[in-house]
């Protein structure tokens, strides 16, 4: 009888350590995933720190490019400016707003347009602007007009 208790308090202990293990190693087996996800996220965390490292490094570059474009405009700028300040100051009286050849067709334009003008003035005195007729018909003379009716 002792071996059969023996044996039974044995296959009790079997079955009383299966579950404990399998508690056991539920407990451990969510421990390992809790630090899977620690580890993934503290590496994924780093490489996004990188990541922010790089981007930040490639906007400074690009930041002294827009520095170093605007300090040549800004020269480029000023000797336009100063160049301007010296070409006003030479000679705006003497330079002539037209060139010599653009004057004289002014000029010969002018000088039709006057010889026209004086003969238009002469000939609009004796004729009748183009609008009028030669024949009034009297429609707005205060007359009373016959009034014709087709019966």
């Amino acid at each position: 009888m002792n071996i059969v208790i023996a044996l039974v308090i044995f296959i009790i202990g079997g079955i009383g350590g299966f579950f404990a293990t399998r508690l056991l190693s539920n407990s451990n087996q969510e421990q390992r995933k809790l630090a899977e996800q620690v580890n993934k996220s503290e590496a994924a965390l780093d490489q996004y720190k990188l990541d922010v490292a790089d981007h930040l490094s490639s906007s400074a570059k690009l930041l002294e490019q827009m520095n170093s474009t605007c300090q040549t405009a800004m020269k480029q700028m000023q000797e336009s400016t100063q160049l301007l300040q010296q070409a006003t100051t030479v000679e705006v009286e003497n330079m002539p707003f037209f060139s010599a050849e653009t004057q004289q067709q002014l000029a010969q334009t002018a000088t039709l347009r006057h010889q026209k003008r004086s003969t238009d003035t002469v000939d609009s005195i004796t004729e009748a602007p183009l609008d009028y007729s030669d024949n009034p018909s009297g429609l707005f003379a205060d007359q009373k007009q016959t009034v014709t009716t087709a019966e």
